[in-house]
């Protein structure tokens, strides 16, 4: 059959909210291309400018010119063996945003698909093509499924009056100052354009939502919520790190085994419950500086763009300052905790960093008969107060810029214990810290818990634990653990329990 026939029949079996979803992920304003950063507003405007007419004209005629387009440069272009191109994002941003709404095209080569995944070095794991859909899209997507027609325009009127979002910006004026989003598609269209401009203009990223929330809040909650939604629960979905599907993350797991009882345990269970969560993990045993070097090289190629965020288990003997390595050697911890946040495939993502070693000698020591012979090792302000927002300081948009981030924010970095203090360990079972984490973050998958909600319930759960030293001194004590955060969003643990036949599915 001849392609253009092939592809108006493959345009026609689409419906339009389908339509405008996937022009939306296809434009993915924050994928990685040699051009990132460009500021070329004209270049942000021309790919306006479908969502735009169709919103003017209720007519998808330029989304659909803007799919034929796409679908033919894809069927024309020849995959370079060695360098990764523009086209190859946006192939395969394409192919997974094609999987995820169910309208992949028959003629769609999907040999090229696996060519470029191989340029990128991805393996089984990674060719699952909801690694290649954008988090912060999705969460976007499931924002616009909250609200009714008739809550869209609300907030584009109130867009449309904020000058400071409109200036010099000309498709603004296409779509003039009323819409009627009442035809299929078109609410979605409208929203989907809302999101792309801030995005163009600046005020908006996948950390960076407030200005988005400000205009949600303005909308009327009874004729602009879906039933069961309200504008409480669309805001607070902004407010967490954008983690959606499988995979929730990159995983790290570096455990030294010198001298350390129990540490082939600890990669078990971190394995586990990594696995559970949804996790593509990777393990290092016995690591050194060099390890640890390649390690950080591994990770800032450009396939760990499509991760939504990275946890890094360390677990080794170490003092104040530094960790002990299997070589003998040491390493400063503030270097491994500053150097690695600074990765920049991993920058507006979360990082988390459980760091399982002493800080130190000290231990909290419990006195009196009674303990002996008993241990375990046998603000936001609310967008609605008005009242109060007026007797704040007036922050301006003129003051306040999300271009530029310091590399340790979106970094949570968890200890297993506190400042100059021992951390304990199980004779066989490795660190208590390690196994009660793993037990905590298990039972409160698919419970909605955020991590820092976790991180406090494993202090409390910790400290409660006596303990006794392995020296023939054999003082119990007891452990407490603390954590430093930059976060700037939650970050909540996914619903769904991954088991490990579904991580190490075949390539969809």
């Amino acid at each position: 059959m001849d392609e253009v026939i092939q592809v108006t029949q493959w345009l026609s079996s689409i419906t339009p909210r389908k339509k405008a979803k996937l022009f939306f992920f296809t434009t993915h304003a924050d994928a990685p291309t040699p051009t990132v950063g460009s500021n070329d507003v004209d270049t942000h405007e021309e790919t306006q400018l479908p969502l735009a007419t169709t919103v003017a004209l209720h007519n998808f005629k330029n989304i659909d010119e803007f799919l034929k387009k796409k679908v033919n440069t894809f069927s024309c272009y020849n995959v370079i063996e060695n360098e990764i191109t523009k086209t190859d994002y946006e192939y395969l941003r394409f192919y997974s945003a094609c999987k995820y709404l169910d309208v992949v095209p028959p003629f769609l080569d999907l040999e090229k698909i696996s060519a470029i995944q191989n340029k990128f070095e991805m393996t089984d794991e990674e060719r699952d093509y909801r690694l290649l859909l954008d988090s912060a899209d999705l969460v976007l997507e499931k924002v616009c499924d909250s609200l009714k027609p008739a809550g869209v325009p609300q907030m584009w009127t109130a867009l449309r009056k904020d000058r400071n979002l409109i200036r010099g910006v000309k498709t603004i004026e296409i779509i003039g100052f009323f819409v009627d989003p009442n035809p299929t598609g078109i609410k979605e269209c409208l929203f989907f354009f809302i999101v792309r401009h801030l995005q163009m203009i600046k005020k908006f990223s996948r950390v960076n939502t407030n200005r988005l929330e400000r205009l949600i809040a303005q909308c009327d909650e009874s004729s602009a919520c879906e039933e069961g939604r309200t504008i409480d629960f669309i805001i607070d979905s902004l407010r967490c790190y954008p983690t959606e599907l499988y995979p929730f993350g990159s995983c790290l797991i570096l455990c030294v085994f010198e001298d350390r009882d129990g540490a082939m345990q600890e990669i078990e269970k971190t394995m586990e419950i990594s696995r559970h969560l949804g996790m593509i993990t990777h393990t290092e045993k016995n690591p050194t500086k060099e390890t640890i070097e390649l390690v950080k090289k591994e990770l800032m190629k450009p396939k760990y763009q499509f991760y939504s965020s990275f946890t890094c288990w360390f677990m080794s003997h170490g003092d104040s300052n530094s960790m002990l390595l299997a070589d003998g050697e040491t390493m400063e911890r503030e270097w491994f905790l500053t150097s690695f946040p600074d990765i920049s495939t991993f920058q507006l993502k979360p990082k988390v960093f459980f760091m399982v070693s002493c800080l130190g000698a000290n231990k909290f020591r419990l006195e009196g008969a009674k303990f002996k012979c008993q241990s375990a090792t046998c603000d936001y302000y609310d967008i609605g107060s008005a009242l109060i927002r007026n007797r704040m300081l007036d922050i301006t948009d003129s003051v306040r810029d999300i271009s530029y981030v310091q590399p340790m924010m979106d970094t949570l970095v968890a200890y297993s214990t506190i400042p100059d203090h021992l951390s304990g360990r199980a004779n066989t079972h490795g660190s208590i810290y390690v196994d009660r984490a793993c037990v905590l973050m298990s039972e409160n998958i698919s419970r909605g818990r955020s991590l820092t909600e976790i991180l406090e319930h494993l202090s409390q759960d910790l400290h409660e634990i006596l303990q006794e030293t392995m020296d023939e001194d054999r003082i119990v004590y007891k452990q407490a653990c603390h954590y430093d955060s930059s976060f700037r969003k939650t970050l909540k643990l996914p619903y769904t329990r991954h088991p490990k036949e579904d991580v190490h599915s075949a390539p969809q």
